[in-house]
């Protein structure tokens, strides 16, 4: 039993939002300016809900899930002019992309030598199935964030077996946390750093974003976009009856008017800033659900996972990337976005000193919220297709 009832929804909701809230007030220190506040809400609720302060399921979770989730996707979207994207950040969407190579690389390796059907028993899925579902739900979250976990758990099913998903949250959550680490150590490993083009981006052409223009307007009109998106998804969804397709019409119908409508884009201003408040309570939630005692109970199997899809991403993406070219900070950051999402790569690029690196980071971490739910879903569909 925790110390807040897991029935009193308005007490775990606070809880989210004070987790969240440390989150940022964290990140302002010294040290949390390298953990970032994503990393700091994720570390807090997970020792919260292992000391049995917060339960690991709650329905105030089941709200956040079934509809911040949905609504997140939007609200991180609306930056994401694809235009933009790749004409003014064309090295860095490249490391991206690369980076993006190397979690489809390391997750297909995982799945040849592991036998990854043996997870997620209790998911109303077949033995192969679930083997593809995993691949999908990792190649997802490596590629985008939690919230194209928390999507891929619904598109795949997993999230039904409760057991296997506490314990798939906890390994995703505690080995990006120590990932994160090591990126922001690797610019102090001198003989590592000097294999790699010299830039300083301390200062450079693309301007950090400001947030003025805020107003409740603007964040109301945000949310009343992002809310008629995933309403208009849904209803396109079940008119074609592709229920597994649902995030990625949100996904398409985002970037859809992020392209082709910037005039109206405009007009939201605060959107992003809204959605990361929002993705820290939606990460307090689903670290909420990180149960370690489980996650010990299925430990070789998930940690050889994740080790092997993160050994070979950063392989991939540090190696390649060398050889085309692009330079340490660039490579970092895209590695930060596709592992962590757009939360953190621009907070690491601030805390290093990489001024013309924040929106960059900022563009290609939102990329990958869009690439990771297609690239989970495509691989999930594929491999049951061929299995």
């Amino acid at each position: 039993m925790s110390l807040i009832s897991a029935e009193n929804a308005m007490a775990v909701m606070a809880a989210l939002f004070v987790i969240a809230g440390l989150g940022f007030v964290g990140e302002k220190t010294r040290v949390g300016a390298h953990l970032t506040g994503a990393v700091i809400a994720i570390v807090t609720a997970i020792a919260a809900a292992n000391l049995n302060i917060i339960p690991h399921s709650s329905p105030a979770y089941d709200f956040v899930f079934s509809y911040f989730v949905p609504v997140l996707i939007p609200l991180f979207l609306f930056k994401a002019d694809l235009k933009r994207l790749f004409f003014e950040t064309t090295r860095t969407t490249m490391a991206f992309l690369l980076a993006s190579v190397g979690t489809v690389a390391g997750v297909t390796l995982a799945a040849l030598c592991l036998d990854l059907g043996s997870l997620a028993s209790q998911a109303p899925l077949a033995i192969a199935e679930r083997e593809a579902a995993v691949a999908g739900l990792f190649a997802s979250t490596y590629i985008g964030g939690s919230v194209n976990y928390a999507a891929l758990g619904e598109v795949t099913g997993l999230s039904q077996d409760a057991s296997f998903f506490s314990a798939a949250t906890a390994a995703d959550n505690l080995f990006s946390a120590v990932y994160l680490g090591l990126l922001a150590l690797l610019p102090g490993w001198r003989w590592l750093a000097q294999k790699y083009p010299a830039h300083d981006y301390s200062a450079g052409s693309v301007e950090v974003e400001h947030s003025e223009g805020i107003s409740a307007m603007s964040l109301v009109l945000a949310l009343a976009a992002a809310m008629v998106i995933v309403v208009a998804a849904d209803a396109a969804v079940a008119y074609l009856g592709g229920s597994g397709w649902r995030y990625m019409v949100i996904t398409a119908l985002s970037l859809a008017v992020a392209t082709l409508a910037p005039g109206l884009v405009k007009h939201m201003i605060g959107s992003f800033e809204l959605g990361v408040g929002l993705s820290l309570v939606f990460f307090a939630a689903i670290a909420a659900g990180a149960d370690v005692v489980a996650m010990v109970q299925v430990a070789p199997l998930l940690i050889s996972l994740v080790l092997i899809l993160l050994s070979v991403h950063f392989l991939v993406t540090f190696t390649v990337g060398r050889w085309l070219g692009l330079s340490m900070p660039e490579l970092i950051i895209a590695s930060n976005a596709a592992i962590l999402g757009a939360t953190t790569a621009p907070a690491l690029a601030a805390a290093k000193g990489w001024n013309n690196l924040i929106t960059p980071g900022i563009l290609v971490g939102v990329f990958g919220y869009a690439l990771g739910t297609f690239v989970g879903t495509i691989i999930f569909k594929f491999w049951v297709f061929i299995l």
